[in-house]
């Protein structure tokens, strides 16, 4: 899609000289400024203050040398990020990545994703991210502890409760988080709410764990809903059978659906009986091995290898929970041709542009990251808000607002889409309900 407004293409163009080589990141930009054209035709005064421009370059981007040493005594070397994006209506808010694809492009396209989310939760939340390409898997606690405490020395400078509160992500888990926070409070000699998804014994939250795959369920009951009908009976298929992924079955499952499949990087199962979660965590969260296992220990059960086939798997709803740009085209075309009827991403950006267009153009309800998937960093603000108050809410209290929260973006989204662009275009109506919080903010603060 070319760009019809002037200006939008302008400021697109200059990003990508500012920015080249780094697709994801531009992928992010183009998809969002696409869908504010309408904003902007309404809304001179935000061209005239410069807002979009300033929106698209992070206030802060921190790059830097994270050198620990393994278990043989080995000198070792990664490089760890901290892009803060915006803070216009709070502090920065993001997870911390590691893996091995872990790059600007990634970081930051996660970061600018994550400015439209925060806002969309109605929680006073910025956007950043961070990670770093060191990889979790394969190292031993001691070497995991041992990079957390160097990542973390040199991120503790740019870190506060009140500044940028990190969280969890793909490789950073619990174990990380409590290794992270241990150093931080080493350093800076406070107790403070300075990152989330931390353990229940020193200040995190009942239903952190469960709350992006419960989030993205209720996003999507919401729109089922809406739409006249609900999970009860569909046949769902759920990519990854990571925290989002495990969490997003058991809910689906609660609210009547029926998955069928998830997957890993080395492949997916299927299981026409319905996946049983018990065999899936024991695998996945305590023993830590390839989803193929699935297939041993369940009767009936087959084992696919290569990730992309999950979408061959006929199904009413598919969930994607794994990675970005999972779905492409080809994909999307399979699971319409296989009568899905809705798809809601737990990933971030799981679909490409070309996915996007094609359940667009088919009908399919689809329901964006940045607002199905919201979910997560909604209950860390919620976290945030507990350790401010030194307290803790019950797993029936949190999970009672994470629902409310995500039926507010889901109306919030929907009556975006219906004033601006097309009644139901659930992308272009995340992107202006989160974009127009956040650009009344800066108006209000000046050009700064």
């Amino acid at each position: 899609m070319a760009f019809k407004n002037e200006y939008l293409a302008g400021v697109y163009e200059d990003v990508c000289k500012r920015n080249p080589n780094e697709p994801e990141f531009l992928q992010a930009v183009k998809e969002v400024l696409e869908t504010l054209e309408p904003v902007v035709e309404k809304r001179p005064d935000i061209v005239a203050a410069g807002v979009i421009d300033r929106l698209v370059e992070p206030e802060r981007a921190i790059i830097f040398r994270v050198s620990w040493v393994d278990d043989s005594g080995k000198v070792r070397v990664n490089r760890g990020y901290r892009y803060q994006f915006n803070s216009a209506i709070g502090p920065y808010k993001g997870g911390i990545r590691l893996h091995p694809s872990v790059n600007p492009s990634i970081i930051k396209f996660l970061g600018f994703e994550q400015i439209f989310k925060n806002s969309l939760t109605g929680l006073p939340i910025g956007g950043g991210k961070g990670g770093s390409d060191f990889d979790p898997k394969g190292k031993s606690d001691g070497e995991v502890m041992r990079f957390c405490q160097s990542f973390m020395t040199e991120l503790a400078k740019h870190i506060g409760a009140d500044t940028d509160v990190p969280a969890g992500d793909i490789g950073t888990g619990a174990r990380e988080i409590g290794y992270m926070y241990g150093q931080y409070k080493r350093l800076r000699n406070e107790f403070t709410g300075v990152l989330t998804g931390k353990g229940l014994t020193y200040g995190g939250s009942l239903a952190r764990k469960e709350a992006t795959g419960y989030g993205l369920c209720y996003f999507t009951e919401e729109m089922l809903k809406n739409n006249g009908t609900s999970f009860a009976g569909k046949t769902v298929v759920v990519s990854g059978s990571g925290n989002v992924a495990i969490y997003a079955t058991e809910k689906a499952t609660q609210l009547g659906g029926k998955v069928i499949a998830m997957s890993d990087s080395s492949g997916y199962v299927v299981d026409n009986d319905g996946i049983k979660l018990d065999v899936v965590k024991q695998i996945k969260e305590v023993e830590r091995l390839r989803i193929s296992e699935y297939a041993n220990r369940v009767p009936g059960a087959q084992f696919f290898p290569g990730c992309s086939g999950i979408w061959t798997v006929k199904c009413d709803i598919a969930l994607p929970c794994a990675t970005q740009n999972e779905i492409n085209e080809e994909s999307a075309k399979a699971l319409i041709a296989n009568g899905c009827q809705v798809v809601a991403e737990g990933a971030n950006m799981p679909s490409t542009p070309e996915a996007i267009a094609a359940f667009q153009a088919a009908g399919l309800l689809f329901g964006p990251a940045k607002a199905a998937n919201a979910g997560g960093v909604a209950t860390s603000a919620l976290e945030m808000s507990q350790n401010s108050m030194r307290y803790s809410w019950t797993f029936e209290e949190v999970d009672a607002k994470l629902k409310q929260i995500m039926i507010g973006i889901y109306n919030n989204a929907y009556k975006a889409s219906a004033e601006y662009a097309t009644p139901g275009d659930l992308v272009a109506g995340a992107n202006i309900a989160g974009f127009l919080k956040v650009a009344d903010a800066m108006l209000a603060h000046g050009v700064i």
